[in-house]
């Protein structure tokens, strides 16, 4: 079986093609066969208003693309360059491997690879945040 496969938990809550659709009382497993189809997962989502730093911005731009709000060919030039202004910044090894895979990601369209690489500098970018505030 290809395409992607999504496991839900009771209740989860997923963007599908514009359409919200909320898993039942059970845990499930679908599988999305239709190539580039727009997917979100809503317990992923980063709202508006919480696009305060500058790894929120990046992963902001490949959420839009997921949801299909933003063409991946014109984010495409927006996401390298912000994960470029990243590398400039997060300089350890493990962002920098993050870094990487969310760059070949965009560049493989795989716009969800993408997103979960940048989301896991988060909690990085959160601790030299709070640092810098201390300091």
């Amino acid at each position: 079986m290809t395409g992607l496969v999504l496991k839900l938990a009771p209740k989860e809550r997923v963007l599908i093609n514009g359409a919200v659709i909320e898993n039942g009382e059970r845990r499930s497993r679908l599988a999305i066969m239709t190539p580039n189809a727009h997917i979100l997962r809503l317990r992923d989502a980063i709202h508006p208003e919480e696009v305060n730093t500058p790894v929120r911005r990046v992963c902001y731009i490949a959420q839009l693309v997921l949801s299909g709000d933003a063409d991946a060919g014109e984010a495409q030039m927006q996401l390298l360059r912000g994960i470029e202004q990243l590398s400039q910044v997060l300089t350890d090894h493990d962002s920098r491997a993050q870094l990487t895979l969310a760059t070949a990601a965009v560049l493989d369209n795989q716009h969800y690879q993408a997103l979960k690489a940048l989301r896991s500098l988060l909690p990085r970018e959160e601790r030299l945040m709070a640092a810098a505030g201390r300091a």
